[in-house]
C-alpha cells in the first residue's frame, strides 16, 4: 500500500506536463488533473480478477434434456433429528433500564460487548457447513442474475424495450446491474474457496420485455429475502459483513425493476427474510444444467404452490385477471403480458391508471387487497427439478390446513379451505405490521402448512418440516 501511495505522488509531479481533460462541451477543464489508470495484473495495488466476464453472459438457454447422474440434495454423514425443538434462550439476561453503561469500557468511546471488537484479526472465509451452504446458495443467485440481465438485453431489441417504455439509458442501467453481479459472484467465490459452484445455464420463462422485467422483480425479491434470512445466523460475522454490503445493492436492483414495471418501488417498510430452502426452491427450477462435478447443495426443494388467480400487473384492472394468466407453471413465472391493448395499462398516460415505467406510481386499483379470495393448487412431491434435473421436490408435512403469508416482519396464517385434491382457497389477510402499514404488500412468500406453528423472523426456518408447498403472491 505504501508503494502504491508513492507511485501516486510520483504521478503528481508530472501533472503540469499533462494536458487537461476535455469536458462535454468540447472546452478544456479548468480543474487540475492528471492522466491515471488503475493497476492491473501483477502491478502493485492491482484489484483481484473476476470469476466471470463483466460484459458477456452465457448464451445457451433452455430446459435440461439429459439424464441426471446424481439425485437428491447433498447429505452429511448423519442427521440428528427430523425437527428442531423450541428452547428458551439462557443468554437473554441483559436489560438496560436507564440507558447508562453497565460494564467497563474496553477502550475510550467503546461500549463493552459486540462480536469481533476485541482486536482479533478478521478472516473473510466461511467457518461452518452452515456458512458454506448458505454462501454457495447466494453464489448461485448472483450467477443467475449475472446471466439473466445480460440475456434479456441480448434477446430483446432496442425497439422492444422502447415499446415497453424503456429507453437506451434504461438498457444501460440493466447492463450495469449485470456487471455488479460479476463483482458479487467474485466476492462470494473468494469466501468459499476452490470448491465454489461455477456458472450454470438457465431456462427462463419470459417472451416479452414486460415479462422479462416482471421475472426480474421476482428473482431479485427471493434473492434479497433469501440472503437476509441467513445473514444473522452465519458463524462468520466477517462473511456476513461483506454480504450485507453486496445485498444493499441487490435491494436497489429490486426497486429499479419494480419501477421499470410501473409498480411502486418500495411498498413495504421492512424487507422480509426467508429460509435457504425457500430460496433454493424458487431459484433451482430455473437452473437448467451445471458443469460436471459442480458442488451440490444441501437445501430442500419444496413442491410448487400455484396461485390460480395471480394478479397481473400489466392490466388496467388487475382484479379482472383471468385464471392461470401466467406464462408457465413454475412458481416464479411472470404474468402474461400479451393481453389486448384495451386491457393493458402499459401505454396509458393517465395518472392512477398507467403502469408504464416511472419512479413511482399510484394505481387507483391495487393489484390485490385484504379479503380477496385467492385460489390455490399445488404439486405433489417427487418431481425432478434444478440443475440437470438432479434434485427432487420433497415435503415432511402432513395434510395442509393453513396458508402462511411471509412479508415484512410478519408471518400470518389464514385457514385453507380444501376444494379438491391438491386445490383450495383462502383470503388475503388484513393484518398490519404497524398501524397503517399492511403486512401483505409487494411480492409475498406464501406456503401451505399443516400447523400454525408460532415462529418469528429470526427462527422462521423452524417452519420447514410443516411446509407442504411453497409459492409467491403478487400483492402490490
Amino acid at each position: 500500500m505504501i508503494g502504491h501511495v508513492r507511485d501516486l505522488l510520483m504521478l503528481g509531479a508530472l501533472a503540469a506536463a499533462l494536458p487537461a481533460p476535455p469536458v462535454s462541451d468540447g472546452t478544456v477543464s479548468q480543474v487540475p488533473a492528471i492522466v491515471t489508470k488503475p493497476p492491473r495484473g501483477t502491478e502493485p495495488g492491482a484489484a483481484p480478477t473476476l470469476v466471470n466476464s463483466a460484459t458477456t453472459g452465457i448464451t445457451t438457454h433452455g430446459p435440461y434434456s439429459g439424464t441426471p447422474t446424481t439425485i437428491g440434495a447433498e447429505q452429511g454423514p448423519a442427521t440428528l433429528s427430523a425437527t428442531i425443538p423450541s428452547n428458551p434462550n439462557p443468554w437473554a439476561t441483559y436489560y438496560n433500564s436507564n440507558g447508562k453503561l453497565t460494564q467497563p469500557q474496553p477502550t475510550p468511546y467503546m461500549p463493552a460487548g459486540g462480536v469481533g471488537t476485541n482486536g482479533t484479526l478478521p478472516v473473510y472465509m466461511v467457518q461452518s457447513d452452515f456458512d458454506y451452504e448458505s454462501v454457495a446458495l447466494g453464489l448461485h443467485q448472483e450467477y443467475i442474475e449475472l446471466d439473466l440481465f445480460h440475456y434479456g438485453l441480448e434477446k430483446f431489441s432496442e425497439q422492444d424495450f422502447l415499446d415497453a417504455g424503456l429507453t437506451a439509458e434504461d438498457r444501460m442501467l440493466i447492463e450495469y446491474m449485470s456487471i455488479q453481479e460479476t463483482g458479487h459472484a467474485t466476492l462470494l467465490t473468494n469466501m468459499l474457496g476452490e470448491s465454489a459452484p461455477k456458472q450454470c445455464t438457465y431456462n427462463y420463462p419470459f417472451t416479452t420485455v414486460r415479462e422479462f422485467i416482471d421475472f426480474n422483480v421476482k428473482v431479485t425479491r427471493w434473492g434479497e429475502a433469501g440472503t437476509w434470512g441467513f445473514l444473522s445466523h452465519l458463524d462468520s460475522k466477517e462473511v456476513a459483513t461483506l454480504l450485507v454490503q453486496a445485498e444493499a445493492i441487490e435491494a436497489r436492483q429490486q426497486i429499479v425493476f419494480r419501477q421499470m414495471l410501473g409498480l411502486h418501488g418500495m411498498p413495504i417498510w421492512f424487507a422480509p427474510g426467508v429460509p435457504q430452502s425457500w430460496h433454493w426452491t424458487l431459484l433451482a427450477q430455473y437452473i437448467s444444467s451445471c458443469p460436471e462435478n459442480n458442488t451440490r447443495l444441501v437445501w430442500q426443494n419444496f413442491p410448487n404452490l400455484h396461485v390460480v388467480n395471480q394478479p397481473n400487473p400489466d392490466r388496467v384492472h388487475p382484479n379482472n385477471t383471468k385464471d392461470w394468466e401466467v406464462v408457465g407453471n413454475r412458481t416464479g413465472d411472470p404474468s402474461d403480458s400479451k393481453i389486448s391493448e384495451a386491457e393493458s395499462c402499459v401505454h396509458l398516460n393517465e395518472p392512477g391508471v398507467s403502469c408504464a415505467p416511472a419512479i413511482s406510481r399510484t394505481r387507483n386499483e391495487p393489484l390485490s387487497f385484504p379479503g380477496r379470495e385467492v385460489f390455490l393448487t399445488w404439486d405433489n412431491p417427487g418431481i425432478p427439478v434444478g440443475p440437470n434435473n438432479s434434485y427432487v421436490t420433497s415435503t415432511m408435512a402432513g395434510q395442509p390446513k393453513f396458508v402462511a403469508w411471509v412479508s415484512q416482519l410478519n408471518l400470518t396464517y389464514t385457514p385453507l379451505t380444501m376444494t379438491g385434491p391438491n386445490s383450495g382457497s383462502t383470503y388475503q389477510p388484513p393484518n398490519e405490521v404497524y398501524e397503517t402499514d399492511p403486512a401483505v404488500n409487494g411480492t409475498v412468500f406464501i406456503a401451505l402448512t399443516d400447523s400454525d406453528l408460532f415462529v418469528t423472523p429470526f427462527n422462521l426456518t423452524m417452519i420447514n418440516p410443516h411446509v407442504r408447498a411453497l409459492g409467491l403472491f403478487n400483492a402490490g
